[in-house]
């Protein structure tokens, strides 16, 4: 199980100076909904952003997280 304060550091650390907002949606720990507001995603695409995200997140995408919205 990953606390979702454990998804929010791993996103600070690579939006710095962003603001990142993160919630348990099942109470499960591995459903979350997520909120990154960064000015890294200016000029790109929803898509891209989103990539960007799940880059952030790196490994913790196939192993502990089973849903982001």
């Amino acid at each position: 199980m990953l606390h979702p304060d454990e998804v929010r550091n791993k996103l600070v650390q690579a939006f710095p100076n962003s603001e990142v907002v993160v919630e348990d949606m099942t109470g499960t720990m591995d459903h979350f909904q997520v909120l990154v507001i960064s000015r890294l995603f200016e000029g790109k695409t929803m898509v891209e952003q989103h990539q960007l995200v799940y880059k952030a997140l790196g490994d913790l995408m196939k192993e502990a997280i089973h849903a982001l919205a």
